[in-house]
């Protein structure tokens, strides 16, 4: 370790070194506790900046860590390789996409490689390719088998740029989330996933995930959103048709002065095609709103009247039939029944559209109620103008409205989701194809497993269309029935790349395995993973799926857990002068230069210190140097203390080494707690940077140390050389030889701290006079408390405020605070 601090030649050594030793080489099979880290697996689009690198980075430091306290840590790393971008590269470019997409694995994987995070390699995935793409045909099958996967025709978003539906999370702002064209609904024949048939599931087993962040749990919830409440059944006056609408407030019936259809409703729909004109014009204008803003609180309301009229079953009033914005198919039925008087939206839509307004629920606290309402009443009350219902609180009537209504056999109480089927139908060739056959004589039939994968054809051509490039490729389309052998077509729409990730976790556990998509036995030894970590952006697709497939396979006997992921941390984005890092922006900053210039180390340790890793933080490039400085004075630093205490004399120095002593045991402390329970890495690289000038400190006061001192100095350099290890694990490798080490650091323990070491010898206690702060003392830490009332009576500022009035009672809070309550 001669020289000065040079990453660009400790660097690549220790990455081989790491490589050639399998460190990160996970067995199956240990005695050691199980430590399943897993990354989010990226797309792989294009090449990584910095803004990426914090997930790999973080998930890099605990699995590290993990490693050190004595865990058999997993960390593998895969690709999610199918997708949008590499095939619109191949219509604008010619580049196929699995050229386009195997080049920028090999350009990411080198990045990460550069950046010192390691994983368990033999464990890499890809999800394009034919041998992982196979079992995500098998589990089509499996779900297909149980009547979870199914056809159906329905309205879907379609951008015309891309030529493929999108979820409805994927429309944003009305266009498309990846290239921002406006979308347009359009009717198609799709493959679902019932996630619907797991709702309930869903929602309850949130309860098991305690250490998840609350706000994600929350964003499943909403989406999910379960509401009790009842369906009853309106009917077309003009044909008798069902028209069925779901309500939380049946007690609000007799209120009801129109109905409302979402745009996307199958009779609003039939309606336009019938009257054409304005009604067409305004659902066309409408379904290519946000969603979500529309139906937003403060959003504008619109509506168009249809002309027709629905009979309210309770009182057989016709009533008129509208379409409005506020109104969303996900919800419900996609129709409602508009009661002005007691729901806000509906009274701002009445007031806008001159409907009538009629009360039927009166507030307890006012004789009568009001002839023209100023705005909707929405609280609990007495009946009016609900006919037998009369005078009843209104919640008491609910229920008897409902009995009333199953008696009758118009409705019933039923429970609603806001979740949806999971549409996973893509018109694109870069994506797993669907295993299905069609057949004119036996209809849609599976693939059998024993044919499986369908292998996506080399040769097709990329070009805009409103089917799949598959679709113009006859050499895949045409096939033999698998039941009757006449000749039938494929399936050539590719499945949703959210497919592919919804079980991804489990493969690594058995990634060569040809008989199987994984082990069962090994998938319960190291499943659930420990610790995940990505971005809230996956909040709700990604994670509800995966834990809608989890439950299915544990259905099915294949793995004996409910939940996928035990632990989950969202990271906040790395910014670039105030917005998020992209190519579009020209804000993005490549690791590649900044490496090459300050080492691996230098910007992982940038990277973690600029804020919590929960939070958004902004990137700044003059600020690097501050990590390369602290890097190169520890550096300098410990070869400096490992040849002092190499020269020490073996005695004497009694007494001098406790000071560093008990800052070394706090900062192991810190550091410790830090990583495992709070993922503050910026405070705890804080911490060793108080450790470094402390150390630097103590050599600077017992430049010639000798026995007890020189100890506590070895131990001061080797434990600061530990805990940076899973901060800046080159620097660290080295350094650990530099002080007498032999093997790689990561094969050391954890410190612990000695808890004599840590307790404070004295504390700041406040005291307080009727409440209100009027002194500190400073005492002995285990003070007991009457030495404490003691001490503060005796503090001056305290003594000239109690005055010599008589002392009603005194509140001690050890170590921390004394309150003297005076008459």
């Amino acid at each position: 370790m001669n020289g000065s601090y040079d990453p660009a030649r400790i660097e690549p050594k220790w990455q081989r070194e790491w490589a050639e030793t399998g460190l990160f080489r996970a067995p199956d099979r240990s005695d050691s506790p199980k430590f399943y880290c897993l990354m989010m697996f990226p797309y792989p689009s294009a090449a990584l900046h910095v803004g990426h690198g914090r997930n790999y980075i973080i998930g890099d430091v605990l699995a590290r860590y993990k490693m050190m306290r004595g865990c058999n840590v997993l960390a593998p790393m895969g690709w999610d390789a199918f997708g949008l971008p590499a095939e619109n590269a191949a219509i604008q470019g010619g580049v196929h996409p699995r050229t386009g997409t195997l080049a920028n694995i090999a350009t990411m994987k080198r990045q990460l490689h550069d950046w010192g995070v390691c994983y368990d390699w033999d464990r890499e995935i890809a999800s394009c390719d034919p041998s992982y793409y196979r079992w995500t045909q098998w589990l089509f099958l499996r779900l297909h088998e149980r009547g979870l996967a199914c056809r159906k025709t329905a309205a879907v978003n379609w951008c015309p740029s891309c030529s493929t539906v999108l979820a409805n999370e994927q429309v944003v702002g009305g266009g498309c989330e990846r290239c921002e064209t406006p979308v347009r609904q359009k009717e198609l024949e799709q493959w679902f996933f019932r996630i619907t048939a797991y709702a309930q599931r869903l929602l309850d087993d949130l309860d098991l995930l305690g250490n998840w962040p609350e706000r994600v749990k929350t964003m499943q919830r909403n989406w999910i959103g379960r509401s009790e409440g009842c369906e009853v059944v309106f009917r077309l006056a003009s044909t008798g048709e069902p028209v069925p609408c779901f309500t939380t407030r049946l007690d609000t019936i007799h209120g009801a002065t129109y109905m409302v259809l979402a745009a996307e409703h199958p009779l609003a729909r039939r309606i336009a095609a019938a009257r054409g004109g304005a009604v067409a014009d305004f659902i066309e204008r409408t379904v290519r709103q946000d969603r979500l803003a529309r139906a937003g609180e403060g959003a504008e309301k619109e509506g168009i009247r249809t002309g027709e009229e629905v009979i309210n079953p309770f009182n057989g009033e016709r009533i008129p039939l509208w379409i409005a914005n506020y109104v969303l198919m996900e919800y419900g039925t996609g129709a409602v029944m508009a009661v002005p008087a007691h729901d806000d939206r509906d009274f701002a839509f009445a007031r806008k559209y001159g409907l009538p307004v009629r009360v039927v629920i009166r507030d307890p606290a006012a004789a009568l109620p009001p002839a023209e309402p100023a705005a909707a009443y929405v609280d609990d009350g007495i009946q009016v103008n609900s006919a037998r219902f009369d005078g009843l609180p209104n919640r008491e009537a609910l229920e008897r409205m409902a009995d009333l209504m199953e008696e009758a056999g118009f409705g019933g109480r039923t429970v609603c989701y806001r979740l949806r089927d999971w549409l996973i139908s893509r018109q694109r060739y870069w994506g797993a194809p669907i295993p299905i056959i069609h057949c004119e004589s036996c209809g849609a039939v599976p693939v059998p497993d024993q044919d499986l994968p369908v292998l996506l054809p080399e040769e097709v051509e990329f070009r805009p269309g409103g089917e799949s490039p598959l679709a113009r490729c006859p050499a895949f389309v045409r096939c033999a029935c698998p039941s009757c052998g006449r000749p039938a077509r494929r399936e050539t729409d590719t499945m949703d790349t959210f497919v592919d990730s919804s079980w991804y976790f489990l493969r690594f556990v058995s990634p060569r395995d040809d008989g199987r998509p994984f082990d069962p036995d090994l998938a319960n030894r190291w499943l659930p993973v420990d610790q995940y970590i990505g971005g809230i952006e996956h909040a709700i697709l990604h994670l509800l799926y995966a834990r809608f497939v989890t439950k299915a396979l544990m259905d099915m006997g294949w793995v004996g857990f409910p939940e996928p992921f035990r632990n989950l941390f969202t990271q906040g984005m790395i910014i670039k002068d105030g917005a998020k890092m992209s190519k579009s922006r020209g804000n993005t900053v490549s690791p590649d230069g900044l490496i090459e210039a300050y080492g691996a180390d230098t910007v992982r340790l940038y990277t973690l210190f600029i804020g919590p890793p929960e939070k958004d933080a902004e990137w700044r490039d003059e600020s690097i140097v501050g990590a390369h400085r602290f890097l190169r004075g520890l550096w300098d630093l410990v070869r400096e203390a490992a040849g002092r205490v190499a020269r020490a004399a073996p005695g004497g120095g009694a007494g001098e080494g406790t000071p560093l002593r008990r800052a070394v045991h706090r900062t192991i402390r810190k550091v410790t707690a830090d990583i495992e329970e709070r993922f503050h890495f910026n405070t705890a690289l804080a911490a060793l940077m108080e450790l470094e000038n402390g150390i630097r400190a103590f050599m600077r006061d017992v430049p010639r140390p000798a026995g007890e001192a020189a100890a506590a100095l070895d131990e001061a350099v080797r434990t600061i050389v530990l805990l940076l290890g899973p901060f800046a694990p080159h620097i660290a490798e080295e350094l650990w030889r530099a002080v007498g080490g032999t093997e790689s650091v990561f094969r050391q323990p954890w410190p612990a701290h000695d808890p004599a070491l840590v307790r404070e010898e004295e504390a700041t206690v406040v005291v307080q006079v009727n409440g209100r702060v009027r002194g500190r003392i400073t005492v002995p830490a285990d003070a007991p408390e009457e030495a404490l009332a003691a001490a503060a009576l005796a503090e001056r500022n305290v003594a000239a405020h109690v005055g010599g009035r008589r002392v009603v009672r005194t509140v001690v809070v050890p170590g921390r605070l004394v309150n003297i309550v005076v008459g």
